[in-house]
């Protein structure tokens, strides 16, 4: 009888260690802090949606979420630490457009393969925004102004180069017919950095969105031109689109997504898409968006692997035409 309980007692023990061993392990998602790494600087547009995103998230989850700005490289350098990343789920991403036109470049070899697609949560269309103090009130003298002036005259900044922003200046240039190369693009870690520089007189433009310059045109530093959208924004309802103020039909804008690396376990990422769909339907979520002026769009999964591929397409074959795609 001794012996069977010294027996019984071995077994209570060794099974408890294995549960000490066993237990982390087998733990439910998540069950320690997260990350969300942000490729673009600190007061951008992505910047912000990625911590209004990780404030709600953090409710949801139950845990602690930490947003980092790996900045560099055109968004490469950020987008390079997501992809590489531990595909547990305790590392996340925001992932924007520049994911369908690094490639294109050169500058990376990752594509939107590359991730395990979560959700989209917000979608935003360029504007055209010069200094308050510059001497064009319209987009249609502006326009004339690059058209009659010496290629360089003018400078226009935002992002990195060959990212949305240059893109979107780019592409409206070219679809005037007028040479891209007549504005000199200036690199920058984001349109926050872009405006200020646009602001101290060193840019002329900045083609970011709305969202981003919404801070400088309310301080009456900056004014918006043109919004390169089929609509208005409701936040300026002012500011006329491409295709009313020059009859231009160029539309282009920026998205944002969470993301994970390759290769993510299913329920982890139905725990997270379950999550966001929560965040994307708060009150809290809709409400800051809509104060910033950011536009809200829904898409997981599957859903969101194709609206990427056709991103990724579709900005392959404008890059080709204006000769930023090698």
């Amino acid at each position: 009888m001794l012996r069977r309980m010294l027996l019984n007692l071995e077994t209570i023990a060794v099974c408890a260690v294995l549960f000490a061993f066993v237990s982390p392990a087998m733990a439910q998602y998540p069950a320690r802090p997260i990350t969300i790494i942000v490729p673009w600087g600190a007061g951008g547009g992505t910047d912000a949606t990625g911590r209004i995103i990780a404030s709600v998230l953090e409710k949801e989850l139950g845990q602690p979420i930490n947003v980092t700005n790996r900045t560099g490289g055109s968004g490469v350098v950020g987008h390079s630490a997501i992809a590489s990343a531990e595909p547990d789920g305790y590392t996340l991403g925001v992932a924007t457009v520049e994911i369908g036109m690094m490639h294109w470049q050169g500058l990376t070899e990752l594509t939107w393969e590359d991730y395990t697609p979560i959700a989209l949560m917000n979608e935003d269309p360029a504007a055209v925004q010069v200094a308050a103090d510059s001497e064009f009130e319209t987009i249609e003298a502006l326009v004339d102004a690059i058209k009659s002036g010496e290629p360089g005259a003018f400078k226009a900044s935002g992002t990195g180069q060959g990212g949305i922003w240059h893109l979107a200046i780019a592409g409206m240039l070219n679809d005037l017919n007028i040479e891209p190369s007549k504005v000199q693009w200036v690199p920058s870690e984001g349109a926050a950095s872009g405006l200020q520089d646009m602001v101290a007189g060193g840019v002329e433009i900045v083609p970011c969105s709305l969202p981003e310059a919404r801070s400088l045109i309310d301080a009456g530093r900056v004014k918006s031109l043109a919004i390169m959208a089929e609509e208005r924004s409701e936040l300026f309802p002012d500011v006329p689109t491409l295709k009313e103020a020059i009859n231009s039909d160029w539309q282009i804008g920026a998205w944002r997504g969470i993301v994970g690396p390759k290769g993510m376990p299913d329920d982890v990422v139905a725990t997270l898409t379950e999550a966001l769909e929560k965040v994307y339907n708060s009150d809290e979520y809709k409400q800051f968006m809509s104060e910033q002026g950011y536009g809200v769009r829904w898409a997981a999964g599957q859903d969101f692997a194709d609206f990427m591929d056709q991103s990724n397409q579709a900005l392959g074959e404008t890059m080709k035409a204006i000769g930023l795609a090698e």
